[in-house]
């Protein structure tokens, strides 16, 4: 269906300012965004990220003032045992820390924009480690999935992939084959149900959407007050203005609540503006090597960006990973030897490092996200070679796991500054604060944001800058 169509009898727009939020956001509240995988904060600026999640961290980060903090927790490259553990650590570490701060904490689940993650397991496990731990148990659980930066949104409950003009649900998209995630539906009620087995039946998944929010906060708030406690409740969003009256309700509502969201709700819920992209001149290089450009994902947005980038920069140097190399017995040598070829290499300019398009698969899920796990491994210990021998002027990663694994194992970042987007609303950049990537730019890059030439726009920000 074109957009025009879709949107054609929807209510106007509310003309609400990122102030309005900001001036209703309680100044001892603070979001604790569960990250997993770290493109989610792509969508904010000048807030601390976090890949360890110990006491002296969170309580860092509590200090700074930040209205949120992410964790990256990474769990989308977990299975759910390992997802769960995690989810209660930082659940057990942000309350405790939070008294300390008095602090007020409300939970962030940051989930896929394309419905891909551990639902409902991280809502599930949440909840119950808030309470057990003495927390105000959340009343009511906001499904908010949207991006309209990157031409996701929500209309009637069902869920979009917007393209080139083009709204797709998104359980027709790529996406929904995904080999561990996969789905079908994409009305989010009906995907609760699929998700929960039926434990949530569609009829029991309250839908808040636009013909509501777009009446104003009051009645947004009061449709809110009224859904039943232990609620999930499916939110419509089609622009920036949507999602910040569902945060002016929320703020008033005065019900404890749990947040599943894409990336740009936190932006929404905190008040802050869209932020600009950031440009060289905001960025401070401490070498001057060339980039190294790493490229994990599969998604065929991603294959696309690849081509074109090679395409606009056809002299740049340019090494394929064999995936089952890095799969195979001989795997230390071979990285061995590509490594010290990319070192080389970046002596005379950028360098760019992908996978091959080979998507290997397992029998089930669990294999695929363990060999998965295997070849993110591999680029992992290629890029912390590299950085060894000839660190970069600059990191981008392309890919949720492979841009995770990259920032907390090979550059070995533990905190970071979100320095705000590469691109309107997507990609962000970080600036680290500890360990040997501090002076390194790293542009976190998600597999299945932007268009074609996205990827080849930001490498030419930071690769061609004085």
């Amino acid at each position: 269906m074109h957009i025009d169509a879709l949107l054609a009898d929807l209510p106007a727009p509310l003309d609400i300012a990122a102030a309005q939020v900001r001036e209703a956001v309680d100044a001892r509240s603070v979001l604790v965004v569960l990250d997993d995988d770290p493109t989610g904060t792509q969508s904010v600026a000048n807030l601390p990220v976090l890949t360890r999640w110990e006491h002296s961290d969170l309580a860092g980060a509590f200090a700074t003032g930040a209205s949120a903090v992410y964790v990256l927790t990474n769990t989308r490259s977990l299975d759910e045992d390992e997802a769960a553990l995690r989810n209660r650590e930082v659940v057990a570490v942000a309350l405790a820390a939070a008294a300390e701060a008095g602090k007020r904490v409300t939970f962030v689940s940051r989930g896929d924009s394309t419905l891909r993650g551990h639902f409902p397991l991280e809502t599930d496990v949440l909840a119950a480690e808030i309470a057990s731990r003495g927390g105000a148990a959340p009343e009511l659980t906001l499904l908010v999935p949207a991006f309209p930066d990157a031409g996701r949104i929500t209309v009637d409950s069902v869920h979009y992939w917007v393209t080139d003009g083009e709204a797709v649900p998104v359980g027709e998209t790529a996406f929904a084959q995904d080999a561990t995630f996969g789905f079908a539906s994409s009305n989010l009620r009906d995907w609760v149900a699929e998700k929960t087995q039926g434990r949530i039946p569609a009829d029991a998944v309250a839908a808040l959407t636009l013909s509501v929010i777009r009446a104003g906060v009051d009645a947004t708030r009061d449709f809110l007050r009224a859904v039943p406690t232990g609620s999930v409740v499916a939110v419509d969003v089609v622009e920036e203005s949507d999602m910040r009256v569902v945060a002016l309700a929320l703020h008033s509502l005065n019900r404890e609540v749990l947040l599943r969201v894409g990336p740009p709700y936190v932006r929404a819920h905190i008040g802050q503006d869209i932020a600009q992209p950031v440009s060289a001149a905001d960025i401070t290089f401490a070498h001057d090597r060339g980039g190294l450009v790493v490229v994990g994902s599969h998604v065929p947005l991603t294959t696309a960006q690849l081509t074109e980038l090679r395409a606009q920069r056809p002299d740049t140097v340019t090494i394929e990973l064999d995936v089952r190399r890095l799969i195979g017995e001989r795997r230390d040598a071979y990285l061995a030897e590509q490594a010290a070829t990319v070192a080389a290499a970046l002596a005379d300019g950028t360098v760019i490092v992908h996978t091959t398009r080979e998507l290997v698969t397992g029998a089930d899920g669990d294999e695929s996200l363990a060999i998965a796990r295997q070849v993110s491994g591999g680029v992992v210990e290629l890029v912390s070679r590299v950085l060894a021998i000839a660190p970069p002027r600059f990191v981008i990663a392309k890919g949720g796991i492979t841009s995770s694994d990259v920032a907390s194992e090979a550059l070995e970042i533990r905190r970071a500054t979100v320095l705000g987007p590469m691109l309107p609303g997507i990609v962000s950049l970080w600036q680290p604060q500890t360990g040997p990537a501090v002076g390194i730019p790293y542009i976190v890059f998600a597999g299945n944001v932007g268009v074609a030439d996205s990827l080849a726009r930001v490498v030419a920000t930071l690769a061609d800058a004085e």
